[in-house]
């Protein structure tokens, strides 16, 4: 079987994706750009040898607009030979886009880059104001409730209740903190404002005194909500969908993935583009997938793109040493790792979005380095990544590290 290489993986710190944010100040197409001059430094590159780049972003629009990856090309001193694109796959798009990278590297003998930014402390959640958030009538008539009301369906079929989520979220804070306290991860690039001083270099987001009894005090987020319109609203609906007595709200800002910003890139290739270039692979793509699941639910579908690429690599979720799995409210990592079948010790071991963030159009590229500097630190062997996004979309990869 053909396979498509890691050269090598690098992401920013995240930053918060607020107007406390540290990045705040830096434009999302330069904010990449460093990303993309890291990775080129990093590994000797000769760009003009990368046949395509394929970049996720969530919201394009004003910083983010007109193919913001592809700006961020030339912003970085890259060769005009490269194309790029723009892509939004939701929350999954930066790790969907490295799949296209990889396909891209496959097809054409060759050196891809897949990749992925948002800031949203720029450019906020929905400011695009596309129906998905702002048009109530197509959203009813698709059956796309609010993530957070769906995260509370998935929490109340499962029986997670609030004391299960608030002591997954906390756990997420206190592996992160001891994470970054280990001092930052070899593939992390610190981001530098145009005057060359240094603005980030750890993950900011991260709370290190936040424990299940802090959380405890936090109002659920989307009671109200749900209940708004009543026998038509939305807990109704779902209640009525799934055979639900009622809604059981669990989640609020604590146990939900913290808004952020950041960006990632990720350079594949085939074997033989790789030797040509004098490259090392940090890894093999055993199997990757971008597939559709239940779109009311949404958050379900980790499991079943991560079940589709084990099944592509020919592996079952026993044979992977490390999960990196993205945080998509606490009970979404609960029912991923209930269907999986795997313990708490190998799913998201250096915290999660919960505690870093979630850069949306990023997060999925920037997994594919934070797992490949936990597998080297540990000497393993298989990882898998999977993250959702809204409407039931998901992407998944199967990775294999080389020594």
């Amino acid at each position: 079987m053909t396979h498509a290489y890691i050269a090598d993986a690098v992401r920013t710190p995240r930053g918060r994706g607020n107007d406390k944010g540290s990045l705040k100040s830096v434009k999302p197409a330069m904010l990449l750009a460093q990303v993309l001059r890291g990775l080129a430094e990093r590994t000797s590159l000769d760009t003009g040898k990368v046949s395509d780049a394929i970049f996720g972003c969530v919201t394009q629009t004003a910083d983010q607009g007109s193919s913001v990856g592809t700006l961020a090309l030339p912003l970085a001193g890259w060769s005009d030979s490269v194309a790029a694109v723009t892509i939004n796959r939701f929350c999954a798009s930066g790790l969907s886009a490295t799949n296209f990278a990889a396909l891209q590297a496959l097809h054409g003998d060759t050196l891809a880059v897949g990749g992925g930014v948002e800031m949203m402390s720029r450019v906020p959640m929905g400011s695009d104001q596309g129906p998905l958030t702002h048009d109530a009538q197509l959203q009813a008539l698709a059956m796309l409730p609010p993530i957070g009301i769906a995260a509370d369906a998935i929490a109340t079929q499962r029986g997670y209740n609030r004391s299960m989520v608030d002591a997954y979220a906390a756990s997420s804070q206190q592996r992160a903190a001891a994470a970054a306290a280990r001092g930052a991860a070899p593939s992390m690039l610190a981001v530098r404002g145009a005057d060359g001083i240094e603005l980030l270099a750890r993950d900011e987001n991260i709370r290190p005194a936040t424990t299940a009894e802090s959380l405890a005090s936090m109002q659920p987020a989307f009671a109200q909500w749900g209940a708004k319109g009543g026998a038509d609203g939305w807990d109704a609906q779902l209640c009525r969908r799934y055979g639900i007595a009622a809604i059981n709200h669990v989640h609020h800002a604590g146990n939900s993935p913290a808004m952020a910003d950041a960006a990632a890139a990720v350079l594949v290739g085939s074997r033989a583009a790789l030797e040509r270039n004098g490259l090392q692979a940090r890894a093999r793509i055993l199997g990757f997938a971008d597939t559709g699941s239940d779109r009311t639910l949404a958050l379900t579908g980790t499991v079943d793109a991560a079940r589709l690429a084990l099944q592509r690599a020919n592996l079952q979720a026993s044979d992977i040493d490390l999960y990196e799995v993205n945080e998509g409210f606490a009970a979404m990592a609960l029912h991923f790792m209930e269907e999986m079948q795997v313990g708490h010790d190998r799913v998201n071991v250096n915290g999660g979005a919960i505690a870093i963030g979630h850069a949306m159009g990023c997060t999925g590229a920037a997994l594919v380095s934070g797992l490949l500097d936990e597998l080297d630190r540990r000497g393993s062997r298989f990882g898998c990544i999977s993250i959702c996004g809204a409407a039931g979309v998901a992407s998944a990869m199967v990775l294999e590290r080389l020594a």
